[in-house]
């Protein structure tokens, strides 16, 4: 019996119409993703299953060590088809984690693979998907066209030289990638040695001699405005919560001197140089008419000996539970009082705060622009069929659902694009269930305009990005001559 039908996910005949009538053919605006910008660039093509599917995916890695399974076969030195068969093993045991759709769905998405996959289907599965793998249509490029990915927003250091997007810029790809711009390491004053590492690499790469904060803050404008050049609209933090500790600029100027001479901050002083910063960069994205994105309370790297022997973004992360309201609504208010609020996104990733982050975001209006503030897609640990309808039901009831900018990968593979079909399924499951029990009208171009709106319009009209036309030369951006 195949698994993933037509119907996958689609309880009602309302559900399945809208899915396959309007949800199923629009295209991707993938705004968030980690895909490394160099694999797209040089059209990468993966050798194995392996390489594609499994190499970085800390998701698959915490359920192999939940089953028994070695450090080896995660981050260690087993080779591809054994650290293959180690997940073959383990996804039986994964029956109802979002791991047991996603596997199957991308099997039959990317190689037509409808078979369960278990020990005894591995070698098979493992010899038909390198068989496919040497098709035009599984290169990287290849990719986003069978998909149908209008647009690629990767996520990028402010350090980053943009040479591989300038290469993706002249390549004549149809799908537009831009940078966006993640600044996460100015904040980290708490590690003076890595502060200073990172503040060296961004002065080299703005050309600007940085030995005081204002010459600071020069190179990261610098570097704010050559993202900008290569098309960039969008900015993005991975934060706990969102600092708004009050500090001075001679205060921050205090800190930054301190730790720029190797010595350490306490953690207040930490917390006001963040939020110090964070003022600084929704000030830049507001000028520019960039979109910031907030990515709120994950609790990071939590078992200190496999930080050591791993690494981080290795798997050992969960949901945080800091306070989040007053803290984002200070923010928040801060930029608006000061006109200075952009766009901006917020990620929850605790389910209890859903509600409080659906409100929040209806605090801050402008008027003609619809949707401003956006209460972002289920991420990380809830960006399956629960954790989506937990965020779309908490953003319909206090907020309006027709205006939502939709599903993004968030993910560092390019095995991931079913996802938004996973998205889009639960969203037309949702409707439809509603539909039929009468409590939205059966009026299929009243619901199938916010589907196709949910899926793909919504984001294109949100996102003000450059046409492919207004790109810069490549010679136009990156690191400057010293």
């Amino acid at each position: 019996m195949v698994f993933i039908t037509d119907h996958f996910l689609l309880d009602s005949e309302a559900a399945r119409r809208l899915y396959h009538e309007y949800a199923e053919e629009q295209p991707i605006f993938d705004y968030h993703c980690h895909l490394p910008a160099k694999e797209i660039a040089e059209n990468r093509r993966f050798a194995n299953l392996f390489e594609i599917w499994l190499e970085g995916d800390h998701y698959k890695w915490r359920a192999m060590r939940a089953n028994g399974e070695a450090e080896r076969f995660c981050t260690g030195s087993a080779p591809p088809y054994e650290k293959f068969m180690a997940w073959a093993r383990t996804v039986p045991y994964t029956l109802r984690n979002p791991l047991y759709h996603w596997t199957h769905l991308e099997l039959e998405r990317y190689f037509e693979i409808d078979a369960l996959l278990d020990q005894a289907t591995a070698q098979a599965t493992w010899k038909e998907a390198n068989r496919r793998l040497l098709e035009p249509d599984c290169t990287a490029h290849g990719i986003l066209k069978k998909f149908d990915v209008r647009v690629v927003c990767t996520t990028d250091d402010p350090t980053d030289s943009l040479q591989y997007h300038q290469q993706i810029a002249a390549s004549g790809l149809p799908t537009r990638v831009f940078p966006a711009f993640r600044p996460d390491r100015a904040l980290k004053t708490e590690d003076p040695e890595a502060f200073n590492e990172w503040t060296d690499k961004l002065s080299a790469a703005a050309n600007v001699d940085v030995s005081q904060l204002a010459d600071f803050l020069d190179a990261l404008e610098k570097r704010h405005d050559c993202f900008h050049q290569q098309g960039c609209r969008l900015s993005d933090h991975g934060l706990d919560y969102c600092p708004t500790d009050s500090c001075t600029p001679a205060e921050a100027e205090s800190i930054f001197a301190k730790v720029r001479a190797g010595k350490n901050v306490t953690a207040e002083e930490t917390a006001k140089f963040a939020s110090f910063l964070m003022l600084f960069f929704g000030r830049l994205d507001a000028k520019k008419g960039w979109t910031k994105q907030l990515h709120l309370g994950a609790g990071r790297s939590l078992n200190t000996r496999m930080l050591k022997k791993a690494g981080r973004d290795t798997g050992f992360d969960s949901i945080g539970d800091w306070r989040q309201m007053a803290p984002l609504a200070k923010y928040l208010d801060r930029l608006d009082q000061d006109q200075s609020l952009p766009k901006i996104i917020v990620y929850n990733l605790n389910p209890a705060d859903n509600y409080l982050m659906a409100t929040l975001m209806g605090n801050f209006p402008e008027e003609g622009v619809p949707g401003k503030l956006q209460f972002g897609s289920g991420w990380w640990f809830l960006d399956q069929k629960e954790g989506i309808e937990w965020q779309l039901n908490a953003l319909s009831h206090c907020g309006l659902l027709s205006r939502f900018v939709g599903m993004t990968t968030d993910s560092r593979s390019f095995m991931s694009y079913p996802r938004h079909e996973y998205f889009r399924r639960v969203l037309c499951n949702l409707l439809g269930s509603e539909m039929e029990r009468g409590q939205l009208p059966h009026d299929w171009a009243l619901i199938g305009t916010l589907v196709k709106n949910v899926s793909y319009g919504n984001a294109s009209a949100y996102f003000e990005l450059p046409s492919v036309a207004s790109r810069p030369e490549p010679s136009a951006v990156g690191v400057p001559d010293r």
